[in-house]
């Protein structure tokens, strides 16, 4: 067994370079959405008891395929590590999340790549649901690097697909209600155009790309109006290996789409 691995090193490599090589002429997305899933099952498949371990090998996946998205171009980058569902989990392991959540956002406080990369960081979602002291964090993150205009992450946390809609819904009926306008001219001015201002990502194009992990063929509400002519791309990895040739052959299959808006 270690001996057929040692001989598949070269030859990953080789290939990896090869990869490199042609994206440099491929067409690379200017948003990606990424559905970070399989922590979980990939604690499991390694036999490990401690379900928060494969959540921080999730994490620190996370900061190596910003590297790559940087490299190849990408300037928006939007994942989603918590959705409204899983608060549903177990107890021990949200507030293991949390935990986590926290420790990683303080680290990006004195990120050196944020800075000289100039990247803006926005988390998206109910962040009013989350604990003070993360949202904190948050807010602070948010104001440090509010400046930055070269490269973009969004971070989905306590989001759900619907509730954004919903959200946005309500924006705008408030929003309009400040005019004096009655609910029939309210309802005349709502369009999907109207709306889209009121997304969490209205300021940025919409994904052109989403990649999930681990296998589920699904997006579960991930950026529900956004995506609507986005292209998918579906890896049976886990997220924590989650390898730079699987990110490569996301946009070599996303070079060959022919992406037609509808028409």
């Amino acid at each position: 067994m270690l001996v057929s691995k040692l001989l598949k090193v070269p030859f990953y490599y080789l290939y990896l370079k090869r990869l490199r090589k042609e994206a440099k002429g491929w067409k690379i997305p200017k948003h990606v959405g990424i559905i970070m899933d399989g922590n979980r099952r990939y604690a499991r498949y390694k036999g490990v008891d401690d379900i928060s371990i494969g959540h921080r090998k999730g994490a620190e996946k996370l900061e190596e395929v910003l590297s790559w998205c940087m490299e190849v171009g990408i300037k928006v980058v939007t994942v989603w590590s918590f959705s409204l569902d899983n608060f549903r989990r177990p107890p021990e392991e949200v507030a293991a999340l949390f935990q986590l959540f926290e420790e990683k956002i303080k680290e990006l406080k004195d990120n050196s790549t944020l800075n000289k990369k100039k990247v803006r960081v926005k988390f998206i979602g109910e962040v009013e649901k989350l604990p003070p002291k993360l949202q904190d964090e948050i807010a602070f993150v948010e104001e440090r690097t509010g400046g930055h205009d070269n490269f973009f992450l969004n971070i989905a946390i306590a989001y759900g697909g619907r509730e954004e809609v919903v959200e946005a819904c309500k924006r705008f009926i408030l929003e309009k209600a400040k005019k004096n306008l009655s609910p029939v001219e309210i309802a005349n001015t709502l369009t999907a155009e109207a709306l889209s201002k009121f997304m969490y990502t209205s300021d940025l194009p919409e994904p052109d790309l989403i990649i999930r992990t681990s296998g589920e063929v699904r997006l579960s509400g991930f950026l529900l109006w956004q995506s609507v002519y986005s292209e998918f791309y579906f890896c049976d990895t886990y997220w924590p290996e989650f390898r730079e040739i699987d990110f490569l052959r996301a946009l070599r299959d996303f070079d060959k789409r022919q992406r037609r808006f509808g028409r």
